[in-house]
């Protein structure tokens, strides 16, 4: 049966919180259906009072995927580990192609992509998708949103956002000190990823597949261009390793 009151919410939410606190009286819990662009869900502790904020995506869910999900926020608001039975269930329920569909869909009509422009100081990313996609594609890809990252990164060096159809490449490879087969090969690994779209299996996302790991290594200068990724990464390393110690 699909949770359609309020108050039934509020109920679930109650039972979750009870299984944590242990002292009464309990804050006080409001929960709300909102129109999110996916799947996000919040839950926020405000003047002893706890708000939650569901997507509306899973407002007819069965009441024992709310009460995991519950479970999950509540476990994230004091600051414990979720039990793996809630997020294997709720994680298999979000799977489902009927919700991810209606994910994608709201994403598409709610969510939006920043971009920037093709054209960086030193690469035009436009010019180099023309030309990898007549090399490695026979010119079969679809062009997407294609930008500039509006910071500098180094972390992602590139991202594909197939429900807004963008590939976004970070502004630190528009750089003279960057080969061009360094920045071929950011944007390559992205167009492959318009090639090889996610797929669910056995509950799981799959995003780099053997065909695709296979595709990936027809770069021509491929193992060159690993060396560059390391170094790349490096500096990210190695401050990473700093905050550690800390």
């Amino acid at each position: 049966m699909p949770v359609a009151e309020e108050t039934d919410l509020e109920a679930i939410f109650d039972q979750a919180l009870r299984a944590v606190v242990k002292k009464e009286p309990l804050p006080p819990i409001e929960v709300r259906f909102y129109p999110y662009a996916g799947l996000s869900s919040t839950i926020r502790l405000r003047r002893g009072r706890i708000y939650v904020r569901l997507s509306d995506i899973l407002c007819e869910s069965p009441p024992e995927i709310l009460h995991a999900l519950a479970c999950i926020l509540v476990a994230k608001l004091y600051r414990l580990k979720p039990s793996k039975e809630h997020e294997r269930a709720y994680k298999q329920y979000t799977l489902l192609p009927e919700i991810v569909e209606a994910s994608e869909s709201t994403r598409r009509t709610r969510g939006y992509k920043i971009t920037t422009s093709p054209r960086g100081k030193v690469y035009d990313l436009e010019e180099l998708f023309s030309d990898l996609n007549h090399r490695y594609f026979a010119g079969r890809l679809e062009r997407p949103d294609l930008s500039w990252s509006q910071k500098r990164t180094r972390r992602i060096l590139g991202h594909h956002d197939h429900i807004h159809g963008a590939i976004v490449v970070s502004r630190t490879l528009d750089d003279t000190r960057i080969p061009r087969f360094v920045v071929e090969y950011v944007l390559y690994h992205e167009m492959l990823h318009v090639a090889h779209p996610p797929r669910v299996v056995s509950g799981r996302t799959i995003y780099h597949s053997r065909q695709f790991r296979s595709d990936e290594r027809r770069f021509e200068r491929f193992d060159e261009v690993l060396k560059w990724m390391e170094r790349l990464a490096s500096p990210v390393r190695r401050k990473s390793k700093k905050s550690r110690r800390r």
